[in-house]
């Protein structure tokens, strides 16, 4: 019987040849969590839910989905692919996806236009992320950075105070562990968010 682990070998060959940029993962679709991640820049860990609970029919699923972009949680657009990941039988066990950190060559993209170009990539993939709150965290703390002009790293402690509060009005933190993944993004202890999120709730 074939299992995950005996893919392991692939995605690390995978991740040898794409390094430093591309982050590999493989989702165990019997329990609904991250089974392994290699070259992890996405703050995601191993027993991590996979965040793909919309997929009910795992026998209609496409051996290779199409490509879509995503944000990563300090603002990187990442060009991502994903195939699944089959038993002897055929039946569906997990899911292998690639995750390529293309924000270099968009900075250098009229060199690079050919390699770069997301024209025909899908935006997002419904389907496989539409519950991921973590991709909508990271939208969200990407917007804000746009329209501060400024980047993670040179944020201070009032505009982070604010972010936080923000998120907080949108709803960010009533999904489990998005403080602490909030937390990590700003570099921040979770009592400090605790803190900023309490002082919202009594100014309200």
């Amino acid at each position: 019987m074939t299992t995950l682990k005996e893919y392991f070998s692939v995605a690390q060959a995978i991740t040898a040849l794409l390094q430093p940029h591309a982050e590999v993962v493989i989702h165990d679709l019997k329990t609904g969590k991250i089974a392994a991640i290699y070259n992890n820049f996405s703050k995601r860990n191993v027993g991590d839910e996979s965040l793909i609970e919309g997929l009910t029919d795992y026998t209609t699923l496409p051996d290779v989905f199409p490509v879509y972009t995503k944000v990563n949680w300090d603002g990187r657009k990442m060009k991502c692919s994903t195939a699944t990941l089959r038993a002897k039988n055929k039946a569906p066990i997990g899911l292998l996806c690639i995750n390529l950190d293309v924000s270099k060559w968009e900075e250098f993209r009229s060199l690079l236009e050919q390699w770069s170009s997301v024209q025909s990539v899908q935006i997002q993939s419904e389907v496989l992320f539409k519950d991921d709150w973590r991709e909508k965290i990271n939208l969200y703390v990407s917007e804000y950075l746009q329209r501060e002009g400024t980047t993670l790293k040179m944020l201070s402690k009032d505009k982070k105070r604010d972010l936080i509060q923000a998120l907080h009005q949108d709803g960010a933190f009533k999904a489990k562990n998005a403080a602490a993944y909030v937390a990590d993004v700003l570099d921040l202890s979770r009592a400090t968010i605790y803190n900023y999120l309490r002082i919202t709730h009594e100014d309200s």
